[in-house]
């Protein structure tokens, strides 16, 4: 190893990527200690926030020159990159939908493999070896030194071809991400999920620019950097959207919206009489598939004008309605003697929920408890 490193470099980036890991990491416990409303949500964004907290602080170790005090940790955050493109596309999903199925856990496959991988061959290198690949890195003036290395040429090919699997995997999720906003319900208030989009999509064309203007990782302090003012703009977004984590009152949101609605009052009570009469007697919210589109067609009502009788007489948005319709027929089904053989996962498809763990959250935020909690209470 050789005896002297290159001097520590702190200037305006080194600075700033430092504030915006040092933001990333209290907003990252923010929402990831909420335990209130849109768990899966939080906990997605919280995640996404520590990640680039994390990936960010990888590169201001190789920018400043730090790393060469800590080889050990060269590389280490290569897998998060992964994340960095599934956890947007995850939070935008939960969030829009309300649900996180077991097939959505298949979006954290690459990571987890691309862990393993690097726990088989680069994290058990030589010290030597780190410091070659740190220098090609952010040093590629300095010469390498002699390193011992185990494993065959071709096992490197996924470390050679990390950027290249960076950039299609955040390529892929922008596209997914696009397609889930453009499906969305427009009753619902997208405003926050759009600029959190192009915030996302920011991110993917700083690092494309980056890859093709610099060699090696010379321009990675350009992408910490980004990273940072869209931890910044998040935090701003968490201050002045309130609506993350509180709902805004009835009475100062709906009328604005619809103050230019064509709909009579006359429709509003005829359809509002239809609404709960197919609700309570024909019960189609017990389908998984049951939408705003198709109660709107059976009700023989415009999109629009149910979203807008739901909103202004019952006081909620579609998927509240259909929250409290599944679980208040859950709560039969779980008090009821007959169906005690019932298991929890049995109960949720009865009543349309794809997954247990959606079921559990709208559950836990009808009624304050688990289902398994209020069963055992309502037995006692």
């Amino acid at each position: 190893m050789p005896s002297t490193f290159p001097p520590i470099r702190i200037d305006f980036f080194a600075l700033f990527i430092v504030l915006g890991v040092v933001q990333g990491v209290f907003l990252a416990y923010f929402f990831l200690s909420q335990s209130k409303g849109a768990q899966f949500p939080n906990r997605f964004l919280g995640g996404l926030l520590l990640c680039m907290s994390v990936v960010s602080s990888d590169i201001w170790l190789g920018y400043t020159n730090y790393m060469f005090r800590v080889l050990w940790l060269v590389d280490a955050t290569e897998p998060l990159n992964f994340l960095l493109a599934a956890l947007p596309y995850l939070y935008l999903k939960t969030s829009l939908t309300g649900r996180f199925t077991r097939r959505d856990g298949w979006h954290f496959l690459p990571a987890l493999l691309y862990f393993v991988y690097m726990c088989v061959l680069i994290y058990p290198q030589s010290l030597a070896y780190k410091y070659n690949a740190n220098i090609g890195s952010f040093h590629p003036e300095l010469p390498y030194i002699d390193a011992h290395t185990y494993g065959q040429h071709w096992m490197f090919f996924p470390k050679h071809h990390i950027t290249t699997f960076t950039f299609f995997s955040m390529v892929t999720y922008v596209g997914l991400s696009g397609w889930v906003l453009y499906k969305a319900d427009r009753e619902q208030q997208l405003s926050w999920h759009w600029r959190f989009f192009f915030h996302f999509l920011s991110i993917l064309v700083v690092y494309t620019a980056t890859r093709l203007s610099f060699p090696s990782d010379l321009g990675d302090h350009l992408v910490a950097a980004h990273m940072g003012l869209v931890i910044y703009a998040t935090s701003v977004g968490v201050v002045r959207q309130s609506s993350i984590f509180q709902k805004i009152s009835w009475e100062e949101k709906v009328p604005r919206k619809y103050e230019k609605s064509s709909l009579t009052p006359e429709l509003q009570d005829q359809v509002l009489r239809k609404l709960k009469k197919v609700m309570e007697e024909e019960k189609p919210y017990l389908d998984e598939g049951f939408s705003l589109p198709a109660l709107a067609r059976r009700l023989s009502v415009s999109t629009h004008h149910l979203s807008q009788i739901i909103n202004e007489e019952l006081g909620q948005h579609f998927f509240d309605l259909l929250a409290h319709y599944r679980i208040g027929e859950a709560q039969k089904l779980l008090t009821d003697p007959e169906s005690t053989h019932l298991k929890i996962e049995e109960i949720a498809q009865r009543v349309g929920y794809n997954s247990k763990s959606a079921f559990n959250t709208a559950f836990r935020k009808v009624t304050g408890q688990t289902p398994s909690g209020y069963r055992k209470q309502a037995t006692l």
